[in-house]
């Protein structure tokens, strides 16, 4: 039943809390099952925002907004310093407090966070694999394919330079993986050189592929304190795959720059 439209909006009402205070069902009467519960639920919520966030980013970009842009870099970036962090508060859970509820956990695995593929994908990733873990049918599988038609975050900051007059190719096909470009590097070194709003966009989006790959280690070195080499719950491969995606950078190019500025 839909609240009253007279009702007066309270805290607990705006912020919907009794549907989100009530959404933590843990299946055993282990203690740390909330914990392990919580931390991921805020997790999504996280990678919801981030999204959100990435969204507007890529529309200011596109608009060639350097102002705007660098300040929602700033604030993913923070986002981001957040989601590493609440790792410490996991890691406080030991292997066998883990264990005495990992079987109630079934089928489900965090492969199955469509929203952080969906993240993956407005960073670049062009991959069909991810489709596994989602039937035909699932909206999560829908938003996913959607992302992967859609221009991502770099083709997003091509179209910026070239808004401030930078001589880039903006018609790469947006369906496929972002790959190497010596003559976009050779117009990022020109950037640099100009040392301007643009160079400062262009350092943030290193941060925040820097920032993803801090996640992903510690993401990695959590899981293989946790359960070691056991296979991951809903039998996915565990650290075994995580280890495969570090340092795998979302953005080559202004990486590969690096050693010439």
């Amino acid at each position: 039943m839909s609240p009253s439209p007279h009702a007066a909006l309270t805290y607990t009402s705006y912020l919907a809390l009794d549907e989100v205070l009530e959404a933590q069902r843990p299946r055993s009467d282990e203690h740390d099952e909330m914990l392990f519960i919580v931390i991921h639920q805020v997790y999504e919520l996280w990678f919801k925002q981030i999204l959100h966030e990435l969204a507007y980013l890529q529309e200011r970009l596109e608009a060639g907004d350097t102002a705007l842009a660098t300040r929602t870099l700033r604030r993913i970036l923070t986002v981001f310093k957040v989601v590493v962090a609440q790792i410490d508060v996991l890691e406080t859970m030991t292997p066998r407090q883990f264990t005495g509820f990992r079987a109630r956990l079934d089928a489900s695995s965090g492969f199955q966070s469509g929203q952080f593929r969906e993240l993956e994908a407005v960073l670049g990733r062009r991959d069909e694999k991810v489709f596994e873990h989602y039937p035909e049918e699932s909206p999560y599988r829908a938003r996913i394919e959607a992302a992967m038609k859609r221009p991502s975050l770099y083709d997003s900051f091509t179209r910026y330079l070239a808004a401030h007059g930078y001589p880039v190719d903006i018609g790469r096909d947006v369906c496929k993986p972002t790959e190497p470009s010596p003559a976009l590097q050779r117009v990022l070194l020109d950037v640099y050189a100009d040392d301007g709003g643009e160079a400062t966009v262009a350092e943030h989006l290193v941060d925040l592929d820097e920032g993803l790959q801090e996640w992903r280690y510690r993401h990695v070195k959590m899981v293989e304190r946790t359960i070691g080499a056991k296979i991951g719950t809903g039998g996915s491969p565990g650290a075994a795959y995580l280890r495969t995606t570090l340092f795998a950078p979302a953005f080559p190019d202004l990486w590969a720059v690096r050693s010439e500025l």
